[in-house]
């Protein structure tokens, strides 16, 4: 069974760093999965950020995501991380990370409908 757990999340101010974690299980053998990061504010689509290949750890971003943020994996640790720097208050959102199966489901456009496994969420505030 696939779970995935995010961690990291928290108030800090505007210009401050934060990375977040995804520790996933039930996802080191294939069929192999992406794990996307996304993030939704209240009355708005969930947004795709990044994800990333558990083939290759090939990386890709959103335009919105792009320069500031960036996704990571340790294997060893079964996590994926997103850092996040230059944060800004319009950031602020319960952030979350996914997983697709790589094989025939687009995951790297990052559209939420291609991921089948989501985590809790974790409360990211950016705020003076």
């Amino acid at each position: 069974q696939v779970q995935l757990v995010e961690s990291g999340g928290g108030l800090v101010q505007p210009g401050s760093s934060l990375r977040l974690s995804c520790v996933t299980s039930g996802i080191t053998e294939e069929p192999w999965y992406g794990i996307g990061w996304f993030r939704e504010v209240p009355g708005k689509e969930r947004e795709g950020l990044a994800a990333i290949s558990s083939v290759d750890s090939s990386t890709y971003y959103s335009d919105s995501a792009k320069g500031r943020f960036g996704v990571s994996r340790d294997h060893a640790k079964n996590t994926v991380y997103l850092q996040m720097d230059e944060l800004k208050p319009e950031d602020t959102a319960t952030y979350y990370c996914a997983a697709a199966a790589e094989a025939g489901t687009y995951y790297y456009l990052l559209r939420a409908a291609a991921y089948e496994y989501w985590g809790q969420g974790t409360q990211v505030t950016v705020s003076a």
